[in-house]
């Protein structure tokens, strides 16, 4: 009898050298992509670091010296008197700081007395200006209460009358960013001063 003989399996046929390595080179190029978009972005995180540390704008810092009264009077309930105040400002950043729209407010017994506008001027990076700005008071009414300090004398404590006054300095401007970008900067400044009514001499300050 004839018995069917099995036919044979076909083999499977080797994939060509040349699939095999496309395959190859294309996990190679997505894993170099990957590893340079992980490198650009740690470097961009470097250098928001760098910036943010170095670059980034500040404010400039106001420094009240000294407050004078070259003169000073009451008479019929109004006082008289010319201020001086001398400030140091102090530019902190890695640019220029150009200001403008500056000014110096003096207020007393809760009313502003007077504004003196500051010329626009340009400080350089990290260095400090001197400024001075100055105050011409006539016949301003004297406050119906007045405050009183105790003064040392001779002959024991005295009991002296004093007047406050409030001066509130403004600086505004802009500063360049990798001399690209700019930034605008704002700082201010308030002190309170108190003297003695008698001859106009400061018994103190605080800013």
């Amino acid at each position: 009898m004839y018995e069917p003989q099995p036919q044979p399996q076909p083999q499977p046929q080797p994939q060509p050298h040349y699939l095999r390595s496309r395959r190859s080179r294309s996990r190679t190029n997505v894993a170099s992509c990957i590893v340079a978009s992980v490198f650009l972005l740690f470097l961009a995180a470097v250098a928001a670091v760098v910036f943010f540390l170095l670059f980034k704008p500040k404010d400039p810092t106001i420094s009240v010296d000294a407050l004078q009264f070259p003169s000073f009077s009451v008479s019929n309930s109004t006082f008289n008197f010319t201020l001086f105040q001398f400030v140091s400002v102090t530019n902190p950043n890695r640019d220029d700081f150009t200001h403008y729209d500056s000014s110096l407010q003096l207020l007393y017994s809760g009313s502003q007395v007077g504004v003196v506008f500051i010329p626009a001027g340009q400080i350089g990076a990290g260095r400090t200006q001197h400024m001075s700005a100055k105050f011409d008071v006539k016949e301003y009414p004297l406050a119906a209460r007045s405050g009183q300090v105790s003064v040392a004398a001779a002959s024991g404590g005295v009991v002296a009358p004093t007047m406050e006054i409030e001066t509130r300095m403004k600086l505004v401007g802009r500063v360049r960013v990798l001399k690209v970008f700019t930034h605008r900067v704002e700082s201010r400044v308030r002190c309170g001063v108190v003297i003695e009514v008698s001859d106009g001499s400061v018994l103190g300050f605080h800013c």
